[in-house]
C-alpha cells in the first residue's frame, strides 16, 4: 500500500498580513520533507471562494513549485475541476502536460466535477449538467495530450477546431487519470471508465473492502471501457493522521484540526451561511466543536502502533493508497513535521517492503483485463494528412491581423517580414 498527503491549504481566522504566505511556505517545507521521507504522493486540491477551508485555487502552480523542491514524490491534482466553465479543456491539457514536464514525469491527474454551490454558482455552472461536463471535458483533454494533432470537437459543452495541443506530457499517452468519488455509485463509475478512484470519504475498512472488490470486479468485466488512453486501476481513500509516541499528545495536537476539516466540509457543502470577505468559519467551529461526531477517519490520530493497525486494516481491504490529511485548522507546522517523521520511521517501512511484491502480482493479474478494456475503447479518428486543415494567418479575422501589424511588426528592431518571403512574387 502507498501513502499520500492531502492539502487544502487551510487558513483559518484570525487572518493577519502574511497568513497565506506562511501557510504556503510551511506546506512547501512539509512536501519537501515528505519526499525525503519516502511518501509516495502529494494531492493538491482546486477550490474557489472557500474561505478558511481551502485557499488553493491553482494546484498546478503550487505543484510546479513542489516539483523544484522534490525528487521522487508524485504530484497529483486532487482534483482539477473539469467542467469547461472553470477552465477550457485545452488549458487543463496544457497545464497537466507542463507540470509533467517540469516534474520529470511525476504527475497524477485527478479530475472531478465540483460539488459546492459557492463554486458552481460563482462560475455559472448548472449542477444538473456538471457530470456530463466532466465526462466530455476529461475525455477530450486526454485526447489532446495523446493525439498529434487533436482532430477538433464540436460538443455539447465546448468546441475547438483541429489544433496540435502542446506541450505533450512526459508520461505517454498521458498521466494516470483519477476521478473523485464520494459514494459507492461513483466508485463504480470510476471502474467503468478505467480510472483511479479517489474516494474522498472516510470509509470504514469493512465497507472499503466491499467498495474495492466491486471496483476491481468491474475493471475485469466488459463494463470497463476506458475514458482515457490508459487504465489506472487503483483505489485511494482518505484518513486523518497525526502520529506521536503518546496517544493523548497526538490527540491534543491533531484532533481539533481534523474536526475543523469535517465541520468545514459540512459548512461549505450543506449548511453554511456566509458573507464573502467576512468569514467566521473558525469561530463558528469553536462553538460547535464539542457536539461534532467523530468517525473512522480519526483512527489515524494516535501512536505508531495504533496507526499501523489502522493502515493494516485498509491494506487487508485491498486499498491501494491511503491519503493522509495532516494540515488542518491550526495544527502547528512543527507538529506536522514531527508526525511525518515518526510515521515514516515507525510505520511506513513494513508497508514499503510489501508494496513492491504486491504491485508485481497485481500488474500480472490485471494485464489481460486491461488489454481487453483498451481494445473496447471508443477512439477519436486520427485525421489523415490530406484531411488536415491549412490555416493561413491572412485568412483569420482581418481586424486582428491588421492590428497585429500595427502593434508588433512595424518599425521594430527585429526584422519581421510582413508577407511570406517564400511566396513573394509568385502567383
Amino acid at each position: 500500500m502507498k501513502f499520500g498527503l492531502f492539502y487544502e491549504h487551510q487558513v483559518p481566522q484570525p487572518w493577519e498580513q502574511g497568513s497565506e504566505l506562511r501557510v504556503y511556505n510551511e506546506i512547501l517545507e512539509q512536501v519537501s520533507l515528505a519526499d525525503r521521507l519516502g511518501f509516495d504522493c502529494v494531492w493538491e486540491v482546486e477550490h474557489h471562494f472557500l474561505e478558511e477551508y481551502s485557499h488553493s485555487s491553482a494546484p498546478e502552480v503550487f505543484l510546479a513549485a513542489c516539483a523544484r523542491e522534490t525528487k521522487q514524490i508524485h504530484l497529483a491534482t486532487g482534483i482539477a475541476l473539469m467542467p469547461p466553465g472553470y477552465r477550457h479543456p485545452v488549458r487543463i491539457a496544457e497545464s497537466i502536460s507542463t507540470l509533467d514536464l517540469v516534474s520529470g514525469g511525476r504527475v497524477e491527474w485527478g479530475t472531478g466535477e465540483s460539488a459546492t454551490g459557492m463554486e458552481l454558482e460563482g462560475f455559472g455552472i448548472d449542477p444538473d449538467k456538471k457530470s456530463e461536463m466532466w465526462q466530455e471535458a476529461t475525455e477530450h483533454a486526454a485526447n489532446m495530450m495523446a493525439m498529434t494533432p487533436y482532430p477538433g470537437h464540436e460538443g455539447k459543452y465546448f468546441k475547438l477546431p483541429c489544433r496540435n495541443v502542446v506541450p505533450k506530457p512526459v508520461q505517454r499517452p498521458h498521466p494516470p487519470i483519477w476521478v473523485a468519488c464520494s459514494r459507492r455509485e461513483t466508485i463504480h463509475r470510476a471502474a467503468r471508465h478505467g480510472l483511479g478512484a479517489l474516494a474522498f470519504a472516510f470509509v470504514d475498512p469493512d465497507d472499503a473492502a466491499k467498495w474495492v472488490n466491486e471496483y476491481y470486479d468491474i475493471i475485469k468485466s466488459e463494463e470497463c471501457v476506458p475514458l482515457g488512453h490508459s487504465v489506472n486501476a487503483n483505489v485511494a481513500l482518505v484518513s486523518g493522521m497525526h502520529c506521536h509516541a503518546d496517544q493523548a499528545t497526538a490527540e491534543a495536537q491533531g484532533l481539533e484540526g481534523f474536526l475543523f476539516f469535517g465541520y468545514s466540509l459540512g459548512y461549505w457543502g450543506m449548511y453554511g451561511d456566509h458573507v464573502p470577505g467576512r468569514s467566521e468559519l473558525w469561530s463558528k467551529f469553536l462553538k460547535a466543536r464539542d457536539s461534532l461526531p467523530v468517525n473512522v477517519g480519526r483512527d489515524g490520530i494516535g501512536t505508531p502502533a495504533q496507526i499501523r493497525n489502522h493502515c493494516q486494516r485498509y491494506e487487508r481491504a485491498g486499498v491501494d493508497q491511503v491519503i493522509f490529511i495532516t494540515q488542518h485548522g491550526w495544527t502547528r507546522h512543527e507538529h506536522i513535521c514531527d508526525s511525518l517523521r515518526m510515521f515514516a520511521s515507525d510505520v511506513m517501512p513494513e508497508f514499503k517492503q510489501r508494496e513492491q511484491q504486491h504491485q508485481l502480482k497485481k500488474q500480472a493479474e490485471l494485464k489481460p483485463y486491461i488489454e481487453a478494456a483498451l481494445a473496447r475503447k471508443r477512439r477519436m479518428k486520427a485525421p489523415a494528412d490530406a484531411e488536415l486543415p491549412r490555416i493561413r494567418m491572412t485568412s483569420l479575422k482581418k481586424q486582428v491581423v491588421n492590428e497585429a501589424k500595427k502593434e508588433f511588426f512595424n518599425d521594430r528592431a527585429i526584422p519581421i517580414p510582413l508577407s511570406d518571403p517564400l511566396t513573394s512574387g509568385k502567383d
